[in-house]
């Protein structure tokens, strides 16, 4: 059983297919922002982002760009990276529990204890991009053809 599972995990559409997932919740809303550019400003307004057109262009660079380059496995830890940081930035701007009262503040506990968990996940798949990479530079310096 183990073997079975090994075997679909190392399949390339399963991991083109984990990183979509991954990245859902990034490209989701940048796409719903680029359709809605003014609900996207009124968002970006509503947090006290100034001036709202230009912050909401780039949440939709950085969510559509970091969430492409995951997907796509290239640059993966820029995309990312760039992720990382806009997901940590969330929790003081957007989801700051500590000034919060009852259940706005455990909402947003809650949101902020998932988006480090999302980091986390961020920096796994990052890790696991590199280390392909590494394995396929070092088949090459030995003549073997990559994957």
């Amino acid at each position: 059983m183990a073997r079975a599972i090994e075997t679909f995990l190392c399949q390339p559409a399963v991991e083109v297919i984990a990183r979509i997932l991954l990245t859902f919740p990034f490209w989701g809303s940048g796409l719903a922002k680029l359709i809605d550019f003014q609900g996207g400003m009124a968002e970006m307004a509503m947090f006290g982002l100034h001036p709202p057109g230009a912050f909401n262009t780039a949440v939709i660079i950085t969510q559509l760009g970091g969430s492409a380059l995951i997907i796509l496995n290239r640059h993966t830890w820029l995309g990312a990276g760039a992720l990382g940081v806009f997901t940590a930035l969330t929790i003081p701007l957007v989801h700051h529990f500590w000034s919060l009262e009852g259940e706005r503040g455990i909402v947003a506990f809650h949101t902020a204890t998932e988006h480090v968990g999302m980091i986390g996940a961020l920096v796994v798949v990052s890790i696991l991009a590199a280390r392909r990479n590494r394995s396929r530079s070092g088949a090459r310096m030995m003549g073997v053809p990559a994957e």
